[in-house]
């Protein structure tokens, strides 16, 4: 795997989300903090950027997918809407490797935030 590489990022998108596992966090939203850092790979064949968008990952389409996520239904853990936003980003063939921050702020008075963070890395080629 040769060539470029940009880091795309999202960083501290706060948003509303239906999450957690215990009954006084359901049928309610909660604060949410999601970090979000992609590997892309900047390979355009022999062609440059050229300042068009059709040439790189969009950001936009990653915070309307993590939008879209946080909107789809209640959630039990943070890992498994790490795990959501991860797969959408890795959706893009450019991106190579992701790494999300979901972070719940409203849990602890005396924490500023608990949650989690994940790596996932696109498999090789032809590997199953």
């Amino acid at each position: 795997m040769g060539g470029s590489r940009w880091r795309l990022f999202v960083r501290d998108l706060v948003i509303g989300c239906a999450i957690g596992v215990h009954a006084h966090e359901r049928g309610r939203e909660q604060r949410v903090r999601i970090n979000v850092e992609v590997e892309v790979s900047a390979n355009h064949g022999a062609r440059p950027i050229n300042d068009d968008i059709r040439r790189v990952m969009s950001y936009e389409k990653i915070v309307e997918g993590i939008r879209r996520i946080a909107a789809s239904g209640h959630i039990n853990l943070v890992e498994t809407l790490a795990e959501r936003i991860a797969s959408h980003c890795l959706e893009n063939r450019r991106a190579l490797a992701v790494r999300v921050r979901v972070e719940k702020l409203d849990v602890y008075d005396d924490a500023e935030s608990v949650g989690c963070e994940l790596e996932r890395r696109r498999a090789p080629e032809g590997a199953r």
